[in-house]
């Protein structure tokens, strides 16, 4: 992904919204969060997608969720919106984005991470520090640790 700065381009700017979970267990030891694999690059990511439309932010990010990483979740709150602008493609043509992604914390509840759809790689269960370690991106990794403060700040999540 083209990463771009504001102002920098003569191309026409596309606002997107998209919306995804950090989806959380307990685990035996830890809290257990899926990731997801994407891309060619095999980048590690939080599930998200795009808002479709009639759809809220909060029903975006419990199907994405259940399509990317094949599971079942129950929205708990919401954690932060992430702002970023990136260059693609939209109808054939060159276009800057400003893409706007609504992060929510949802609580397992069924299902298994390998029914993921086509889209992802792989989707598993890691712990909030193998994540830490592992997600591709800044503004994610910044999600997650809010998502753990949200966890252990309310026990009986």
């Amino acid at each position: 992904m083209e990463q771009l700065k504001p102002g920098r381009s003569k191309l026409s700017t596309v606002q997107q919204v998209s919306a995804g979970g950090v989806a959380f267990r307990p685990g035996a030891a830890t809290v257990e969060i899926v990731i997801i694999s994407v891309g060619t690059q095999l980048r590690w990511q939080l599930p998200k997608g795009i808002v479709d439309s009639g759809e809220t932010p909060e029903i975006t990010a419990v199907r994405e969720v259940r399509e990317e990483a094949g599971i079942q979740t129950k929205l708990i709150q919401p954690i932060d919106v992430i702002e970023y602008w990136y260059i693609g493609d939209l109808e054939g043509q060159r276009v800057r984005f400003h893409k706007f992604v609504h992060f929510f914390l949802l609580a397992y509840q069924s299902g298994n991470v390998q029914d993921h759809d086509h889209e992802v790689h792989e989707a598993q269960w890691v712990s909030v520090e193998q994540a830490l370690e592992l997600l591709a991106f800044k503004g994610e990794k910044q999600v997650v640790q809010q998502a753990q403060l949200m966890i252990v700040s309310e026990p009986t999540l």
